[in-house]
């Protein structure tokens, strides 16, 4: 039996309240702490830059990823940026960084920075491959939860936008 492959397209759209529930069962799946509905319809009511990264299959659209971005006066800070779990490794964060990048220096954006948990060794390693760099770190940023009784540090990074 010959299996058929079906192209699949990948596109970044417009995060809007209609995607909110796949965006939230993604969220949910991804994080012991995700956040809430709340964070996600207050992020998009302020205008911040919130994109989906969807696939386009036969059975339908499926959602891989997302980030929230807030801009300033000269920086952007990336609030938010998720790969669907069972999509992790594949990529799919550069891709989002990349486009970040893009909508960053089209902003005037010189800087971009974010918080990490210490304990994501994957995240902060995508993130240093991406060229962000440790400048420093927020005691017990993140709240307390099962994993982490006394709530766990955030380290800040950031990259700098080069013309």
């Amino acid at each position: 039996m010959n299996a058929v492959l079906h192209p699949v397209e990948v596109q970044f759209e417009a995060m809007t309240p209609a995607w909110l529930a796949a965006v939230l069962q993604v969220e949910r799946s991804a994080y012991e702490q995700p956040w809430s509905e709340a964070n996600f319809t207050d992020s998009l009511s302020a205008g911040y830059q919130a994109q989906l990264l969807v696939a386009h299959t036969p059975q339908g659209p499926e959602v891989l990823g997302y980030f929230v971005a807030m801009k300033g006066v000269d920086e952007v800070h990336l609030l938010n940026i998720t790969v669907a779990p069972a999509h992790q490794g594949e990529g799919w964060a550069r891709v989002m960084l990349d486009a970040l990048d893009i909508w960053a220096r089209g902003q005037g954006a010189e800087w971009l920075w974010l918080e990490v948990r210490v304990g994501n060794t994957r995240a902060r390693k995508v993130y240093e491959s991406h060229g962000f760099g440790h400048v420093g770190t927020r005691p017990r940023y993140y709240p307390a939860s099962a994993s982490h009784p006394q709530g766990e540090d955030a380290l800040v990074m950031s990259l700098a936008l080069t013309p």
